[in-house]
């Protein structure tokens, strides 16, 4: 079944991982092994093979680079302009890939109706194109507003203001505060220019305040719910309420310590803690009780977001198996249409609603 994923860091992976995603899988997790510098050397579960295996014709794609305060402890770049050229290598990268035909960057309606008829036309999908929208997870890389406007001109077509921790214009993650002058701005900004917002990573003060502000469409690309696993990154049912209402979709995230709790990061496995792919379904499922439908959930893996298999369900080797879900929504009673929003169709409404 044709599926959106609508957050995966493909960028990251070729530029700070080092990983060619052309390989096999195999290849990839033969290559790195014996690494030590990342948790998750050979492991990985994402590359352009596996994601036509997994029928994804259609992802939103990052690009991705903190900058870090004095005194700010998490990984990042040391000025606010050495994280906008990270962010500039990224999407060189992505270009580099559409020269090679493996993806096409998708900006608007007309070329999301062209993309959906390239891999809906009942040809092998095993060459096609991956469709992306591209997305910045955190805004510490603009410098300005005026990156802003310049990342719009280039294709960007989303934003979430913040990440982990302290950010320039919004607190995220692990973090508290409300938006801050910049941040205000910025949510303004990308008002004025239609822009999608990404609440994901928003710490609760901000959120309250991104929703007050910004007018135009808000979607969740990947967050779980805090009633399942208790942590500030996860979505309390009463944020849940308020996204629903303003039309939003969330994707359900496939990190592990977001899926089921008690979950100790280098320490815990997959299977020691149950941790399947029905359990992201769990999430999924409270989000449509609270909605009394299935309108607002849909897939936003994060695979390989900074982990790989030893961080994900133990029921999944590679992206691939996201063609699981359809069966495990069948059997929970979900019907047909049902589950062709979840893989797809929320979001499909959801962007063409945005772009219209």
């Amino acid at each position: 079944m044709f599926t959106i994923d609508a957050h995966l860091d493909l960028s990251m992976n070729a530029m700070e991982w080092n990983r060619d995603l052309r390989l096999s899988i195999h290849d990839l997790r033969e290559r790195e092994k014996g690494q030590t510098d990342k948790p998750d050397r050979g492991q990985g579960t994402v590359n352009f093979a596996e994601l036509r295996k997994a029928e994804a014709g259609l992802v939103v794609a990052t690009q991705i680079a903190r900058y870090v305060a004095p005194g700010n402890p998490l990984p990042g770049w040391q000025s606010a302009e050495q994280a906008w050229a990270q962010t500039q290598g990224q999407l060189a990268w992505y270009k580099a890939m559409e020269k090679c035909g493996e993806m096409v960057m998708i900006t608007d309606k007309t070329g999301l109706e062209k993309h959906l008829d390239l891999w809906m036309n009942g040809e092998p999908n095993d060459t096609k194109p991956i469709g992306y929208i591209l997305s910045l997870e955190g805004a510490d890389s603009l410098v300005t507003l005026d990156n802003l406007h310049v990342a719009h001109a280039y294709g960007l077509r989303a934003c979430g203001p913040a990440h982990y921790g302290p950010g320039h214009y919004a607190n995220g993650t692990d973090a508290t505060g409300h938006l801050n002058e910049q941040g205000k701005e910025l949510v303004r900004e990308m008002d004025k220019l239609k822009m999608i917002l990404d609440a994901t990573h928003l710490c609760d003060d901000a959120f309250w305040d991104a929703l007050e502000l910004f007018t135009g469409p808000v979607w969740a690309s990947h967050n779980n719910c805090r009633a399942l696993v208790n942590h500030n990154r996860q979505f309390s049912d009463e944020m849940i309420k308020a996204l629903i209402e303003r039309g939003a979709v969330i994707g359900g995230a496939f990190d592990a310590w977001m899926i089921v709790p008690d979950w100790i990061r280098g320490k815990s496995l997959p299977q020691q803690m149950d941790c399947t792919i029905e359990k992201i379904l769990d999430h999924m499922d409270h989000i449509c009780q609270l909605a009394g439908n299935t309108n607002h959930v849909g897939i936003g893996t994060d695979l390989d977001g900074g982990y790989g298999k030893e961080q994900s369900p133990y029921d999944l080797d590679t992206i691939a198996d996201l063609q699981k879900i359809p069966g495990m929504l069948q059997k929970r009673g979900y019907s047909t249409t049902d589950i062709e929003k979840i893989m797809h169709g929320n979001w499909l409404r959801f962007i063409k609603n945005a772009w219209s």
